[in-house]
């Protein structure tokens, strides 16, 4: 295991990869990745921005003799998910992350690797510091927040770009060319209850439902992985019937685009049902274990004996919480009929979370076709508002429309086909792409999306594979030399 990853090829990318793991930038805590991009482009003499919301904007001019080529914007977002092990003692906000290279891989210890976007904003940085690159006009884009509301995207105006081209760099297959991606919106859930006395004669138990993968919530979706907010609530149902469980205290999921990996709750039971439900807890995770056995092999479902918890959800309250949880959508809803193997349409039960005498509850949901996204608020307004719950959407954005006679899809096309003697695949994304908001900003751009090949983004597995960055990055440069003149 090497930790010296400023040493992999193409050294102008992994030099400024590395930077960018050692400055904290979990979305909405941007500060620190912002001050460094402001200097980052002042030192190099460029004209550097930094708008009313924290985008930060670079313009280089060309080098000689292609100024006359369409000005290309170079786009990717600063922010990073913050997920890590439950066992890794790790701040996102003050802590440089840990990459290191494995087996033709660059993964880190315990935590996401921010690849996703790190590897299209190092890119970028490359092309801006370059004295030898051949590139028309070059304005680079870093957006922040978007992986948590788009925020970045939303917030810019017109008239600061002059681009004619932008190619956003946050796709995870290299070979393959975006030309279009999912809207989305989150549901934002919540009871109020009734704190009650613990019943005499109970004991207190943590349920915890752990060793799920998790991943991104759009493109890893269709692998129909394990939702830990889900399953536990499964066996909770269940035990609330059978044993007697009352729920004192609820925390699944932390991120609305994370597959929720791990869950907890303090719970207790009576303690002349003890025994019958230790065994349904080892019961449970069985049958867990046989449903997911291929995708979460890992998956752990345990009981452990804990505190007391100060007092548990009414009766009628957690009632209400379980079925409508039970009830509620998650994961692929629909598939395209369109674009072969693309989800059309999702849901994310992404986060429960017991404070106070609230339970607060996040779902994200995704989709290409703007009536089915608005279908799926009313399936999710008909579960949860008769129950009496609290339901709010907001954070709304819009999809990106392919556009299959896009020009700079047509040279991209021929670019990788003389480079690498394939042509790329022309694919959507089951994802949130920042294309969608900025060209309705800026509705004259022609706009493509591709990136090296990453694994589990928005999981401490995330990966980014060294030898496609490698390509991606021949790719970019051959793309630049190859932009049509004005």
């Amino acid at each position: 295991m090497s930790m010296n990853i400023s040493e992999l090829d193409p050294k102008v990318l992994w030099k400024h990869f590395y930077s960018l793991t050692q400055i904290p930038r979990p979305s909405k805590k941007e500060g620190k990745i912002i001050q460094f991009m402001r200097e980052f482009g002042e030192n190099l003499g460029l004209e550097t921005i930094v708008d009313e919301v924290g985008n930060v904007i670079i313009k280089k001019p060309a080098t000689t003799g292609m100024e006359n080529r369409k000005t290309v914007i170079l786009q990717g977002h600063l922010d990073i998910v913050p997920q890590k092990n439950s066992d890794k003692t790790f701040d996102f906000e003050t802590d440089p992350i840990k990459p290191f290279i494995d087996d033709g891989w660059v993964t880190a210890d315990g935590t996401t690797l921010g690849a996703d976007n790190g590897m299209g904003v190092a890119a970028a940085m490359a092309i801006l510091e370059s004295d030898d690159l051949q590139h028309g006009p070059v304005e680079a884009l870093f957006t922040i927040d978007e992986e948590t509301g788009m925020t970045g995207a939303f917030g810019l105006k017109a008239g600061i770009l002059n681009g004619d081209i932008l190619i956003n760099m946050d796709s995870e297959d290299e070979g393959e060319l975006y030309v279009g991606c999912a809207g989305g919106t989150n549901g934002n859930m919540k009871i109020t209850f009734t704190e009650e006395n613990v019943p005499n004669g109970h004991k207190a138990f943590k349920l915890e439902l752990s060793g799920l993968k998790g991943g991104h919530s759009g493109i890893d979706i269709p692998l129909e992985k394990g939702n830990s907010n889900k399953l536990l609530n499964r066996y909770m149902w269940h035990a609330a019937k059978k044993h007697g469980l009352r729920i004192g205290e609820i925390d699944g999921g932390s991120l609305r685009n994370a597959i929720p990996r791990e869950s907890f709750a303090i719970v207790t039971v009576p303690a002349a049902s003890e025994k019958e439900f230790l065994e349904c807890v080892k019961e449970y995770e069985k049958i867990f274990k046989n449903e997911f056995s291929s995708i979460d092999p890992d998956l752990k479902l345990e009981a452990k004996p804990a505190e007391m918890p100060e007092s548990v959800m009414d009766k009628v309250s957690q009632e209400k919480l379980l079925n409508t949880i039970y009830a509620c959508p998650n994961g692929v809803v629909r598939m395209s009929t369109d674009m072969e193997g693309l989800v059309e349409t999702s849901t994310n039960l992404a986060v429960i979370k017991l404070e106070g005498n609230e339970v607060k509850i996040q779902c994200l949901m995704r989709s290409s076709v703007d009536t089915a996204k608005e279908d799926l608020k009313n399936i999710f307004t008909s579960v949860f508002e008769p129950a009496g719950v609290e339901i709010v959407f907001d954070g709304e954005y819009q999809g990106w429309k392919p556009n299959m006679d896009s020009s700079i899809l047509k040279i991209m096309q021929d670019v990788y086909n003389k480079k690498f003697g394939k042509v790329p695949e022309i694919k959507a994304i089951h994802a949130g792409l920042e294309c969608g908001i900025l060209g309705g900003v800026y509705p004259n751009l022609d706009m493509i999306s591709f990136g090296p090949t990453i694994r589990f983004p928005h999981s401490p597995d995330e990966k980014v594979n060294i030898e496609t960055v490698a390509k991606f990055w021949e790719f970019l440069l051959e793309t630049l030399k190859a932009i049509p003149e004005k």
